[in-house]
């Protein structure tokens, strides 16, 4: 079957979340990447632009070409060059540089390199921190105009720690773009500085819908300047997820208000992020710097042409993205710009966290220094990633950031597939049921995920269907969710696979997941608009699908409002106590105990307890059971004084749904049972 383009480029990302697909034959490093070792690199923060009272200096990092032209433009789009000047080359950094004595404010610019004896097309480079329309042209603005008011006194959210980090994944256009939102600047950064914003019943959507739910960050898809929209015709409303990058380091033109203006869509970011702090709200940005969308047309061909990107040693372009292309963090040149883009965009726009695509494309040793580097801006910047790759890669396994090398690495999450795939059903069928809907045979890696991978007394890890080895040193390691934007909504999921079965029951075992998720120690990770029961019309990678399949529709808020509020609740009770974010390993072996339960004759029930005053908790126990099975099933709790937290399909975070005194309980279907004493 033959893709599109654009087609092949995007399937990365819905290739098998959890899959390493790495055989033993991938070497360190390629014989044919390894040339590349000796080239001097540069590490200076004037790539490839800076202005001063003095004039506009520019640097270009591209060690093997044999000329470079810059060529300075008036218009960001049409127009031949006014003026082209020769750059000078500097052997000892790899540099070349040119000096225009004037601020070229309002300008725009491009590099052209000749290498082999050949002139390569123009390009902004890889440093174009404000570009024209479609990102062809570097522009040349004043960052200091573009800040909104308040912006020096912008601070982010406080984090103390990461396991206290309730993460909400949204695209621009899917919070606003529906009829119901309520919202004015529909698909675009200034959506979520709308308050006041309303569904045609009167509830609550946008900004004001993030903080009524709770959440703590949203995690922005990429929003860096893509390459599949054209931005001179927005009219024809394309969508994408934006997983193609362009130009790494300014915002995509399409969620601004005007693409042709290079200093909108910087100003009107920050806007979004201000408005999203000043409620409480911090920002987390999903960056791909693990390949482009481009082969040889890349701006990073284009400047260093067989640097960037990891090659097979017979000058294949390596894919472990399965884009086409991979980039080579584990080049120094490489490896400083993840490093500086990732603090720049911290500096710059403030952003508040980074979510790694196919994370294990990345060395380890690159992904510590990004964290690193990160925390001496910020030591609340949270990092988390894919721990995965969609190939094969020169890169040996031992140095990639997959899942399993999480141990080696610091302040770096990861996602849990354990949890996912044990709950819900396996991402790749869609008819196949978890434990939350009826499926026996997953409490061991269940069990797994609710101790975020860590070592655990009463967790057999070679039951486990993922992953037969505690791999976590700390549950701040794991991010624990049961879908994202890739592959079915947690809705479509329940629908294929129960079919048949009445909505309540669907509903019950959406609650059911979301409860085993926001109790597990980690970082809990929920996808926007399921609260909401949010579907995509069974379309499960619909990178590329219109709105009517990816845009959230807001009247179901009032429609399954029941849902919305006991996500809500679960949220505000995760939050209350902290027995649900335990920090060390060692606490949690301490004091989650898990009931014994045979599972092979009572399957699809869990129960532990959280003792002892967990983490600080002012309850000195928590019992938490799950049943997941079809039918109503009964569990044995020990008398006592239980204030009631959630049953039969309700929860509170105070205990407020009434007493027991414990003994005998049974737990309807698809259902979860929470007391406290």
């Amino acid at each position: 079957m033959k893709f599109s383009r654009l087609q092949f480029l995007m399937m990365a990302a819905a290739i098998a979340p959890g899959a390493l697909l790495a055989p033993a034959s991938a070497q360190a490093q390629s014989a044919f990447d390894a040339q590349f070792l000796t080239y001097p690199t540069y590490n200076g923060d004037d790539l490839e632009l800076s202005v001063s009272p003095d004039g506009t200096d520019f640097r270009l990092w591209s060690p093997k070409a044999e000329e470079v032209n810059l060529s300075l433009y008036d218009n960001g789009h049409t127009g031949l060059p006014y003026e082209v000047i020769p750059m000078k080359f500097n052997a000892e950094n790899g540099t070349w540089t040119a000096h225009v004595p004037q601020q070229l404010y309002g300008k725009f610019y491009t590099f052209k390199v000749k290498q082999n004896g050949k002139w390569l097309q123009e390009t902004p480079g890889v440093w174009a921190k404000a570009v024209g329309v479609n990102g062809n042209r570097a522009a040349i603005i004043d960052f200091t105009k573009t800040n909104p008011a308040g912006w020096d006194a912008d601070k982010r959210p406080e984090v103390k720690n990461f396991s206290d980090v309730i993460v909400y994944e949204m695209h621009h256009r899917d919070m606003s773009m529906h009829p119901s939102s309520g919202i004015a600047n529909k698909g675009k950064f200034l959506a979520l500085t709308e308050p006041g914003t309303t569904t045609p019943e009167g509830l609550k959507t946008g900004i004001d819908h993030l903080k009524e739910l709770g959440v703590t960050h949203v995690h922005i898809l990429p929003s860096y300047d893509y390459n599949s929209v054209d931005e001179l015709n927005l009219q024809n409303n394309t969508y994408n997820w934006g997983y193609d990058p362009l130009n790494y380091n300014t915002p995509e033109g399409s969620y601004s208000t005007n693409p042709s203006d290079p200093s909108a869509r910087v100003r009107e970011m920050k806007e979004m992020i201000k408005a999203l702090h000043d409620n409480g709200i911090g920002v987390i940005m999903d960056v791909v710097y693990n390949h482009t969308a481009q082969n040889d047309d890349s701006n990073f061909e284009l400047t260093a042409p067989g640097y960037y990107h990891r090659h097979w040693d017979d000058g294949r372009y390596s894919d472990a993205s399965g884009c086409g292309n991979e980039t080579a963090s584990d080049l120094q040149q490489m490896r400083d710009y993840i490093i500086n883009s990732t603090k720049y965009w911290a500096d710059e726009y403030h952003i508040d966290g980074f979510r790694f695509d196919l994370m294990a494309i990345h060395d380890t040793e690159t992904m510590n220094q990004v964290a690193q580097e990160l925390k001496k801006i910020d030591p609340s910047i949270f990092v988390y990633g894919e721990g995965w790759t969609a190939g094969d890669s020169p890169l040996s396994i031992d140095r990639r950031a997959l899942k399993d090398n999480v141990y080696k690495m610091t302040d770096i999450s990861v996602f849990s597939v354990d949890l996912r795939d044990a709950v819900k059903g396996h991402y790749s069928n869609a008819m196949d049921r978890g434990f939350a809907t009826g499926k026996p045979g997953n409490e061991e890696t269940v069990k797994i995920g609710i101790v975020a991978a860590t070592n655990h007394p009463q967790v057999d890890f070679s039951k486990g269907n993922n992953s037969k080895f505690p791999y976590a040193a700390s549950p701040e390691m794991i991010v624990n969710y049961v879908s994202c934007h890739d592959d079915l909504t947690l809705t479509d999921k329940l629908r294929k696979s129960m079919e048949g079965e009445p909505e309540e029951n669907m509903l019950a075992a959406a609650k059911l997941a979301q409860t085993i998720v926001f109790t597990s120690q980690g970082t809990p990770f929920m996808f926007a608009g399921e609260e909401v029961f949010r579907d995509k019309k069974g379309v499960h990678n619909s990178y590329n699908s219109p709105d009517s399949i990816n845009a959230i529709d807001w009247t179901n808020k009032s429609k399954y409002n029941d849902q919305f509020e006991y996500y809500k609740n679960l949220i505000a009770l995760r939050k209350a106590h902290p027995a649900f974010r335990m920090t060390t390993a060692d606490d949690i072996a301490k004091h989650l105990v898990f009931d014994k339960i045979d599972s092979s004759k009572t399957p699809n029930l869990i129960s532990y307890s959280l003792k002892d005053h967990a983490n600080g908790d002012e309850w000195e126990e928590i019992k938490v059971v799950f049943n997941g099975a079809s039918k109503p099933q009964t569990v044995k709790v020990k008398k006592g004084n239980w204030k009631i937290v959630a049953q039969d399909g309700k929860i509170t975070s105070d205990g407020s749904l009434g007493t027991t005194k414990g003994g005998e309980i049974t737990l309807p279907a698809y259902s979860a049972l929470i007391l406290a004493r």
